[in-house]
């Protein structure tokens, strides 16, 4: 099976359904509508900060083993990987925004691009717990990279195949190409 039909299969994963739409009711009651909603969501930069506030998280995270392997830097992956760690939370915050807006399909991509990540960031904290350079350290952070691409691949698919979040906050005379 290709990559592609991979994340279009993630399109037919109903198991997810009923916990994503309680999430996603749980969050529309809380801040649908609010300030909250509007700033996390992003209408006051005119697309989704989602997008926006990941690459810190991703880009931290994903250099951190590089520099322990690469470049035998263990304390600046140390450092790395706790910066990226510290910058997950607003990223899941704008995400869950997000995520309360999507349609039932776009909903269950969503859903396994978010527990992805979430097992990412569970495999990047628990590098932590282990000495520089030991094993443990090297299996977390190689399990928490691998994790983190299968999140960023569902996302890419969830933004860009799906359209998630496409013209939300544009008004109609300003969709040239909304056919």
């Amino acid at each position: 099976m290709t990559p592609s039909a991979l994340l279009h299969a993630a399109e037919s994963v109903r198991w997810v359904e009923r916990p994503a739409n309680a999430v996603a009711r749980a969050i529309r009651r809380r801040i649908s509508g609010t300030r909250l909603d509007r700033v996390l969501g992003g209408s006051w930069l005119g697309h989704p900060t989602h997008p926006l506030l990941v690459t810190v998280p991703i880009g931290a995270l994903v250099c951190a083993p590089v520099l322990e392997l690469g470049v035998g830097q263990p304390r600046a992956a140390r450092c790395l990987t706790t910066i990226g760690l510290l910058a997950v939370p607003p990223a899941v915050a704008a995400g869950l925004a997000d995520f309360a807006h999507l349609d039932d399909v776009q909903r269950r991509v969503g859903a396994l691009h978010a527990a992805a990540n979430v097992l990412s960031a569970a495999f990047f904290a628990a590098s932590l717990r282990y000495p520089p350079g030991a094993r443990a350290t090297l299996v977390c952070s190689a399990l928490g990279t691998l994790t983190i691409a299968v999140g960023g691949a569902l996302g890419g698919h969830l933004s860009y195949a799906q359209g998630a979040g496409v013209y939300r906050w544009q008004r109609p005379e300003e969709r040239d190409d909304w056919t």
